[in-house]
């Protein structure tokens, strides 16, 4: 593996989004990963439409490709000195944004997002946005 989603390249995989289908075809022989907290965000959206079955089916459609990555307790001390990093330059980022960012640097895994301003800010994180 060596790609994690973010939630907003799931859901435009889902909207059937071109340029979004095309680089997830590139970079699926490479594995593909999603962490536990886009994974939540994913269930809410579908359990709060308006078709929850179908969309839970749709997503588990979607996860069998997917390696689920958790968060343990390295993730959470990379998180940790990150999080306290920017507070004392002043900056923030989302607690759910910087889980996800921990969890690609505990496992050098490159995020796959379309909000490059939400993690350009920790150190050492590559990001491919389209």
């Amino acid at each position: 593996m060596k790609h994690l989603l973010d939630t907003d390249w799931a859901i435009d995989h889902f909207h059937r989004v071109e340029r979004v289908v095309r680089r997830l075809e590139q970079f699926s022989p490479e594995g593909l990963g999603l962490s536990v907290i886009p994974l939540a965000e994913l269930y809410e959206g579908g359990f709060n439409s308006t078709d929850p079955v179908g969309n839970e089916r749709v997503l588990q459609g979607f996860l069998a490709g997917i390696s689920v990555v958790g968060v343990d307790e390295e993730i959470c001390r990379i998180f940790g000195r990150e999080r306290g990093r920017l507070r004392r330059e002043g900056r923030r980022i989302a607690d759910f944004d910087l889980m996800i960012a921990a969890t690609c640097l505990h496992h050098s895994l490159v995020i796959l997002t379309n909000n490059r301003r939400h993690f350009e800010v920790v150190e050492g994180l590559e990001i491919i946005a389209v």
